[in-house]
């Protein structure tokens, strides 16, 4: 364990924009009027004085900008305003939108709550394989995917009244897209309402977006932007003397250092994904162990996206008297949560996030350094109830070096999928679409290059019938969706719905931390793994899984029970989506080679070789890539071909969700994107 030299604070940071929120999403927020009638609770939130105004404003202005920090009651309380207003009248609904599923699901199930309604039927949500609403939905909380696909049915959203965007600021690829589209509704509806959910620092930018006023005259302009104030104590801020070598590290000493020296309150730390939270409190949690009953007790709790709702929940349960929290947390805790006794803060000062690669069309995690706008929200974590501290893992002068924000997703994803929805939503032209923020030019060109080698788009860039329609129907990524249409030509879509909805969850494999259950934990799991990849082994964890089902069966292997049941229902949902679309249900019995085929058919622009020099490389731009540790073939003896769904960029570029194949599949495949030439040259 080493040593972490923090500089004392010069002076007390206070967020002087206490509205600013960046870089992640609603979901569950702590109340500390829980012991109070549901109407009380709802008077007492600090949107409730705004009522009366916001109601005028929509009134007014057909999109209203809203600044509000999280806590304030704007996702929750707001659609309910609007309903008491009388805006779902002739049968019309609220629609809101997140970016995250989490989100969705928790947020309406506060709000049914508190109408004191099922859930399903005047307050319902609907998310990606899994839909809770019927023909009294007047409250409809759904994610941007789901709007989207709304839009292919009905262009001008004529069964809403009123649609909300929450947590604009994230600025997903899905919210540009959408707030795109809106801009073009509102000119055609009138009737429409925009409500848009961001933080200050580009509140005007998206009043001016919407604003389809030309008139110098300000009066007749269309969009406003109104702000909530909120509730903020004074932070102490501690940067590093010197740099951290390692930040995970950095995180658990500086925890135990609070732990041991600092006086009651719960600690919030920051990691950039669930590997890195998982290490840290299984790291903390061997730390718990050896603490003495006469001392103060130690509960380290992980957060983040993928956790199940009751794990998620944790966090927010008052630890017993003598015991501190000590939560380690992804990026989702920047402004989703408020979590209560939160006292100090630990900031590793990095996030994961996309980016996509045009030269070589890969799409990449990448680990870097947090803007200026996260860090300080990171800062008002601690000062949410009482006055706190936060630990900044880098110096100060590296905090000067950050930028002010991150860029949004638009300008460094692959934008295939917005590309294909787009198509299907009658945008023929979208190098002119109207974006927020315009993406690269070069993006818009690959994605288009990747849906033509999917022969989802013609030579004209036009939509193929049937295939790229279909496609756009189904809600996963081009190259998985066309695999699936493939499925059902070739003969082996019962296997294929079920590696597709493995790939859906994550965490089927419990990774112990170390010692004597990880050993175990490895040979257990080796029962499943073959020399195919990883794909076919979640195929057959799923095979056997579908013959136990039990928890014990689940402990025994050490897997996760809770993961495989969702991933069950989503295949339920993939099973009923293949009926309507018209694709066969069928099975391949084990006949592997038809999966390899099948999988090669929507996956083939993401193959990579290995090179005598002993990494792997893309064959399109010669990208570096090596096998992720967690994969089933990082022991084995390296085949010459993968195929690969997603890439990690850490210390190494990460190849994960592999699947061993032939040269020759690539070229039966794909015969238009590779030559023998090529592949033999390799």
């Amino acid at each position: 364990m080493f040593r972490l030299l923090f500089s004392k604070p010069d002076n007390t940071w206070q967020e002087d924009r206490p509205d600013i929120d960046a870089h992640s999403s609603t979901q569950f927020v702590y109340n500390a009027h829980h012991s109070l009638a549901l109407d009380m609770q709802r008077q007492r939130l600090p949107i409730f004085k705004n009522k009366d105004h916001i109601i005028y404003l929509l009134e007014k202005y057909q999109t209203l900008v809203l600044v509000g920090e999280t806590g304030c009651g704007k996702s929750t309380q707001i659609p309910q305003y609007l309903l008491e207003a009388g805006w779902c009248a002739d049968g019309k609904k609220i629609g809101i939108t997140e970016p995250r599923r989490v989100a969705v699901t928790s947020l309406a199930n506060r709000v049914a709550d508190e109408r004191n309604c099922i859930l399903g039927t005047t307050v319902g949500y609907c998310i990606r394989f899994d839909d809770y609403t019927d023909e009294t939905t007047r409250i409809k909380y759904m994610t941007e995917g789901i709007l989207l696909r709304e839009l292919m049915r009905d262009p001008l959203l004529t069964s809403y009244s009123v649609i909300i965007l929450d947590e604009v600021h994230e600025r997903t690829l899905l919210t540009d897209i959408i707030m795109g589209l809106l801009k073009k509704i509102i000119r055609k509806r009138k009737s429409l309402r925009i409500i848009v959910s961001s933080a200050t620092v580009d509140a005007e930018e998206l009043r001016d977006f919407f604003n389809v006023n030309t008139m110098k005259d300000s009066n007749k302009n269309n969009a406003v932007i109104m702000s909530v104030e909120g509730r903020l104590y004074p932070v102490d801020v501690f940067f590093l003397k010197e740099p951290v070598a390692n930040y995970i590290n950095g995180v658990v000493d500086t925890a135990l250092k609070i732990h041991n020296t600092e006086e009651s309150g719960d600690i919030l730390a920051f990691l950039t994904g669930l590997d890195e939270v998982d290490q840290a409190v299984s790291l903390l949690s061997e730390y718990a162990k050896l603490i003495k009953d006469d001392k103060q007790k130690l509960l380290p709790l992980p957060m983040y996206g993928s956790l199940s709702n009751a794990e998620q929940l944790k966090v927010f349960w008052r630890a017993a008297k003598d015991t501190r929290k000590v939560i380690i947390a992804t990026n989702i805790a920047e402004t989703s949560i408020t979590i209560p006794n939160i006292v100090y803060v630990i900031d590793c000062g990095f996030v994961k996030i996309p980016w996509f690669e045009a030269e070589t069309q890969t799409n990449s995690l990448v680990i870097v350094p947090i803007s200026k706008a996260s860090a300080n929200q990171r800062a008002g974590r601690a000062g949410r109830v009482r006055t706190g501290k936060i630990f900044r893992l880098y110096t100060e002068e590296a905090y000067a070096e950050l930028f002010e924000a991150i860029s949004p997703e638009m300008q460094r994803s692959d934008l295939a999928p917005a590309i294909l929805q787009l198509k299907a939503l009658g945008i023929d032209n979208v190098l002119r679409f109207n974006f927020p923020s315009a993406p690269p030019s070069k993006n818009l060109v690959a994605g288009l290059e990747l849906l033509y080698t999917l022969d989802a788009i013609d030579s004209n860039g036009n939509l193929t019938m049937p295939l790229g329609l279909t496609m756009a129907e189904i809600p996963l990524e081009p190259v998985l969706a066309k695999s699936l249409i493939t499925s059902g030509e070739i003969g082996c879509s019962e296997e294929i719905t079920t590696i597709f909805a493995m790939l859906q969850v994550q965490n089927v494999f419990i990774q112990p931390g170390g010692g004597q259950s990880a050993l175990k934990a490895r040979i257990a799991h080796r029962k499943f793994e073959v020399e195919e990849g990883d794909l076919l082994t979640l195929l057959n964890v799923y095979t056997a899984f579908e013959q136990n089902k039990t928890p014990a069966w689940c402990q025994k292997y050490f897997l996760n029970h809770k993961v495989l049941r969702r991933a069950t229902e989503i295949r339920v949902q993939m099973h009923k989506m293949l009926k309507h679309l018209d694709i066969p249900l069928v099975s391949c019995n084990g006949n592997v080679q038809q999966i390899l085929k099948c999988l090669t058919a929507g996956l083939f622009p993401k193959a990579a070789y290995l090179h005598y020099t002993g990494t792997y490389r893309t064959v399109r731009g010669n990208k570096d890539l090596y096998i992720h540790p967690n994969s089933c073939l990082y022991t084995l003896k390296q085949p010459q071909w993968l195929l690969f769904c997603e890439i990690l960029q850490t210390n190494k570029t990460y190849m994960k969700d592999l699947t061993v194949i032939q040269p020759e599949m690539l070229l039966d495949a794909a015969p238009h994107f590779y030559e023998r030439t090529s592949l033999e040259s390799v």
